[in-house]
C-alpha cells in the first residue's frame, strides 16, 4: 500500500504542474477567441464574461474588409511557403553531404550553422536593409523570402542531418547493389524515412516565417508589400479602441498555425526529439 500510495504523489505533481501550465498558456488563447466573439457590451463589461452567450461574427466581418487583407494574406502565404520549401530543399542536399560524406572542414561547417542559429538576426537588420537598398529590391516579396529561407536554414539543416545519419547506410548500399544510382537510393530509400524530421523542420519555418516582424518593418514599406503580422500591429490604430476587431484579427492570424500545428504536432514533435539525440 506504501508502494501504491508512493507512487501516486509522484505522479501527482507531474500530472498537477502539466495542468497549471496548460491553463497558464492556453487561457489567453482562449480569451483572445472568446473576446473575437462577443458583443461589443460583452467586452467592455465591467464584470468579465468568460463565456460568450451570444456569439457575433461583426468583428470578423470587420477585420475582413480591412483595407488590403486579402492582398496581405496572399504576400504572407507566399513568403511562408516558399521559404519553407527552398529551405528544405537546400536542407536535405546539405543535410545528407554532412551525413554521409567526409571532406575537409565538415566540423567547421557545423559548428558555423550552429553559430548562425544562436545570433540573433535583429543585430542584421541595418546590414541587410543597406543590401537590399542598394539591390534596388525594397517593397518587393522576393528579400523577405531569402531572408526568411536563410533564417530557418541552420535550424533545418541540423535537424535532418541527425535524421540522415540515422538511417542505416547498408539500406542505401544495398538499394544500389539491386541498379539505384545514389541518387535514386537517396530518393527511394532515406528520403521517405525522414518524414518526421521534414515535418518538425517545416512547422518550425512556416511559424517563423508566419510571424517575423522586424524584417518587413525596415524593408517593405509600401502597404501592399507588407505581411500580415504588421497589419495586426496597426490593426488597433485603424479601429481605435475596438477590442472585438483586434482581436478577430488576432485569431485570423493564430488559425494557420493553430492548424497546422494540430495536424503535424505529433509527428513534430518526435521529429525535433530523435533529430536532437540521433547522428
Amino acid at each position: 500500500m506504501k508502494r501504491t500510495a508512493s507512487s501516486a504523489i509522484r505522479r501527482l505533481w507531474p500530472n498537477a504542474t502539466a495542468i497549471v501550465l496548460f491553463v497558464v498558456f492556453a487561457f489567453p488563447v482562449y480569451w483572445m477567441f472568446a473576446t473575437a466573439f462577443k458583443p461589443t457590451g460583452d467586452i467592455i463589461a465591467e464584470d468579465p464574461v468568460f463565456f460568450p452567450t451570444d456569439a457575433t461574427f461583426e468583428h470578423f466581418k470587420k477585420a475582413v474588409d480591412a483595407d488590403h487583407f486579402w492582398t496581405l494574406v496572399g504576400n504572407s502565404v507566399t513568403v511562408t511557403v516558399l521559404s519553407v520549401l527552398l529551405s528544405l530543399v537546400i536542407a536535405l542536399l546539405a543535410s545528407f553531404a554532412l551525413a554521409r560524406m567526409r571532406f575537409r572542414g565538415r566540423r567547421g561547417f557545423i559548428v558555423t550553422f550552429m553559430i548562425a542559429q544562436m545570433a540573433p538576426w535583429e543585430v542584421m537588420v541595418i546590414a541587410i536593409y543597406m543590401i537590399v537598398r542598394d539591390s534596388e529590391m525594397l517593397n518587393s516579396l522576393v528579400p523577405l523570402t531569402i531572408f526568411y529561407m536563410v533564417m530557418v536554414l541552420p535550424f533545418t539543416i541540423l535537424t535532418l542531418r541527425g535524421y540522415v545519419a540515422a538511417v542505416p547506410k547498408e539500406l542505401e548500399e544495398s538499394a544500389m547493389v539491386d541498379g539505384c544510382t545514389r541518387t535514386q537510393a537517396f530518393i527511394k530509400v532515406i528520403f521517405p524515412l525522414l518524414a518526421p524530421g521534414l515535418m518538425a523542420t517545416s512547422l518550425f519555418g512556416f511559424i517563423t516565417a508566419w510571424n517575423e516582424f522586424p524584417m518587413v518593418l525596415i524593408l517593405n514599406k509600401d502597404i501592399e508589400a507588407q505581411t500580415l503580422p504588421l497589419w495586426l500591429s496597426s490593426f488597433q490604430t485603424t479601429f481605435g479602441d475596438d477590442w472585438g476587431a483586434t482581436m478577430a484579427a488576432a485569431s485570423l492570424f493564430a488559425v494557420p498555425i493553430l492548424i497546422l500545428f494540430v495536424f503535424l504536432q505529433r509527428k513534430a514533435v518526435s521529429g525535433l526529439v530523435a533529430g536532437a539525440v540521433k547522428g
